[in-house]
């Protein structure tokens, strides 16, 4: 095989909540992630020259090794002693630092596109913990699919269930958000309302749409909302405009809302988009992965 060609899925979090900190200053998490469609383009190719080279369509993004999908190239190559070197095309639609985990997805399409590339045939679960040492997000997005994550995001239950089809829509405002300062600035104690993460599980497995839009619950919105109301306002928006529910994904600042319906979901996109001047703004649908176990990937 001389080339590749990726998809790099984002994800939300249907629930987020932080249970504790650790010694170490991470904090412990548990929370429900889900892949959705929105997707960057991944093309890879051997080249005669052991090296690295990143390729990007947003021109401002760095393509050294600030570059998590970089970053996973080397991790392979020096693991398992590849000579050749690699070229990587990013053609980029998830937006960055939005809580969607667009770094992350690319990086985990860029470990299993070497796998391939280079006929390495290693697990997924070996990929997973190899990803674990570039960032948290990462095996989840190898894995993909509706998942548990607990501890520091490592420790990964896939929820086999399928998650009932639906429509989502993706609003991501103009300004950024530090994960760091979410955290450094996260008061535990008190946090008055926590996602019941069994009741939402137990809605993904009946099927039950309309449950799982009642139980959406991130904690992290008790820091990111008050600093940028914007959040705030966009979600009663989107929620007036027919989502059956809505919350801030990650860190944030990006809002998603599930809807039932298409036409529905493509109106409410184009209202928010004009009333608010965000250009960063997509309908999309949950992504399932049919593929499980160890199988080589």
């Amino acid at each position: 095989m001389k080339e590749i060609r990726l998809r790099a899925r984002a994800k939300i979090n249907l629930t987020l909540d932080v249970t504790g900190k650790r010694e170490d200053g991470y904090h412990e998490l548990r929370t429900i992630m889900q892949t959705v469609n929105l997707q960057d383009g991944i093309y890879m190719k051997k080249i005669d020259k052991p090296v690295i080279r990143v390729k990007s369509n947003w021109e401002w993004l760095p393509t050294d090794e600030r570059n998590l999908a970089y970053r996973g190239a080397q991790l392979m190559r020096d693991t398992f002693g590849i000579q050749e070197g690699v070229f990587i095309e990013l053609q980029k639609h998830i937006p960055v630092a939005a809580g969607l985990a667009g770094g992350s997805a690319d990086c985990a399409a860029v470990l299993v596109g070497m796998n391939r590339l280079f006929g390495l045939r290693q697990s997924r679960e070996t990929l997973m913990k190899m990803a674990a040492k570039l960032g948290s997000d990462i095996p989840y997005c190898i894995l993909r699919g509706t998942a548990l994550a607990e501890g520091i995001g490592d420790v990964i239950t896939p929820v086999t269930h399928p998650f009932p089809p639906c429509f989502l829509v993706l609003v991501k405002p103009a300004f950024s958000v530090s994960t760091a300062y979410v955290y450094q600035h996260l008061r535990l104690d008190e946090i008055k309302v926590h996602p019941n993460t069994e009741e939402m599980l137990r809605a993904i497995s009946r099927g039950d749409l309309h449950t799982i839009a009642h139980e959406l619950c991130n904690v992290l919105e008790t820091v990111t909302i008050p600093k940028h109301p914007q959040i705030g306002e966009i979600k009663d928006r989107m929620k007036a405009l027919g989502a059956l529910g809505t919350l801030m994904s990650g860190s944030g600042p990006t809002v998603f809302g599930l809807f039932d319906k298409e036409e529905i979901a493509l109106s409410a996109a184009g209202i928010l988009k004009q009333e608010f001047g965000i250009k960063d703004v997509f309908v999309t649908e949950t992504f399932q992965n049919a593929q499980r176990g160890g199988e080589t990937i």
